[in-house]
């Protein structure tokens, strides 16, 4: 189907599910949840499929574990759907007015974005979570997935476009592009008059190509160099319980760290024990000149991995004077994203916290925890690592705008 066509449709049934009450849509986000689940050998299969295919085309290890669905993430995509359900439907909120001297009263209310439109790579998850989120904020939506999980998506769409049709919706209130040419994804980046916004999830490259290219609304997601500096005053077992749990619970998901920072004062020691301790999950270091004087079996640091996000057992080091010069790393480098203190000092976790410049400022706890259920939201359609309009892990509030309603009695001007 053309993208024009594609838009059209996704338009009219904006129109439609945007006037959709609160319980109507939970109604629909239960079926959803509950045929997932019914059919989750036939998902499981299309996505054996979508890994097979990537091991045969030479795909990481950490590429692979963002594609694979198993039964267990199948009943973690449900449960977050059924979460969706219990959370405030933002849509018709006030969220404030005023009565003005002439009489005219004023209201500004929350409304749909109307059609959303994302952009993202090989995780399948997020076919279902961006589509959820879109049905109860009363959006539209258009997923664009990569090739590698397209069979995935297929399926995922297949089965929520049916529990839309049962359940008295348009199928077209969840449209999936099934050309995963880079082609189908310029033109979806152009698609003016039909898309409201459009959110990329992904990689660097493909974030980057999405904020250069469109010519539509867009929110900047995701990328992901997050830092654990560990303060000279930090409880050792906890910033190695931190520093691990960050690195490793799991390295392809954009919350996971990827530069490690130690206090020059704590170096001697808690080099070497947080090394034996990440050694066991095989982690690369690559650390600073003053790390490799302590370490002088991990390999150099370049410039370029202090601003890389790996996806891999792989993290940056460096030694650091400071609060101050943490700090001043994190902000040249980070991507704005998620970044940890690891103190027992008040005054440092709060200067840390004033000074980085990021969605999510964590003290004594891991940067794993930016993540909409995590933070309440349910499921989210993404981590905004920009400033408007929306920040850190987005979920249903993110997809709506607002409008202003004026009541008079004749008022003129």
């Amino acid at each position: 189907m053309e993208m024009e066509e594609l838009g059209r449709r996704g338009k009219e049934a904006s129109r439609i599910i945007g006037k959709a009450g609160t319980a109507e849509k939970n109604r629909c986000l239960e079926v959803i949840a509950s045929v997932l689940w019914e059919r989750r050998e036939e998902i499981l299969k299309a996505n054996d499929e979508d890994v097979k295919a990537g091991r045969e085309n030479g795909l990481t290890e950490g590429f692979i574990d963002r594609l694979t669905l198993t039964e267990d993430r199948i009943g973690g995509i449900c449960d977050g759907v059924r979460k969706l359900i219990q959370l405030d439907d933002p849509v018709g909120v006030v969220e404030g007015g005023s009565l003005r001297p002439n009489g005219l009263r004023i209201e500004k209310v929350r409304v749909p974005m109307g059609m959303v439109g994302i952009i993202f790579e090989s995780r399948p998850n997020v076919t279902v979570d961006g589509a959820t989120l879109c049905l109860k904020s009363g959006n539209a939506v258009l997923l664009r997935g990569g090739k590698e999980a397209i069979r995935s998506n297929l399926a995922l769409t297949a089965i929520m476009r049916q529990a839309l049709s049962d359940c008295g919706f348009p199928e077209d209130c969840i449209q999936l592009v099934e050309d995963t040419s880079r082609d189908s994804a310029a033109r979806m980046m152009r698609l003016n008059g039909y898309l409201d916004l459009l959110i990329p999830r992904g990689g660097a490259g493909l974030i980057r190509s999405v904020v250069e290219n469109a010519t539509v609304p867009v929110i900047e997601t995701g990328v992901g160099n997050c830092h654990i500096y560990v303060e000279k005053t930090a409880d050792p077992e906890m910033a190695e319980k931190i520093t691990v749990n960050a690195k490793t619970s799991r390295i392809s998901v954009c919350n996971a760290a990827e530069s490690l920072l130690v206090d020059e004062a704590v170096a001697e020691t808690m080099l070497p024990r947080l090394k034996k301790a990440l050694d066991a999950y095989k982690v690369t270091l690559y650390g600073c000149p003053k790390t490799r004087t302590i370490l002088p079996d991990v390999d150099e640091a370049t410039e370029e991995d202090y601003g890389r996000e790996y996806l891999d057992y792989k993290m940056s080091v460096k030694v650091v004077s400071g609060v101050d010069e943490a700090i001043a790393h994190i902000n040249r480098y980070g991507t704005g994203h998620s970044e940890a203190i690891v103190t027992s000092s008040l005054a440092a976790a709060e200067q840390f916290q004033r000074e980085v410049d990021a969605a999510a400022v964590y003290v004594n706890a891991s940067t794993r925890f930016t993540d909409g259920g995590e933070f309440g939201f349910g499921a989210e359609i993404g981590i905004s690592t920009q400033k408007l309009h929306a920040r850190g892990p987005m979920g249903l509030e993110a997809l709506t705008s607002y409008k202003y309603r004026i009541m008079g009695n004749g008022q003129i001007r």
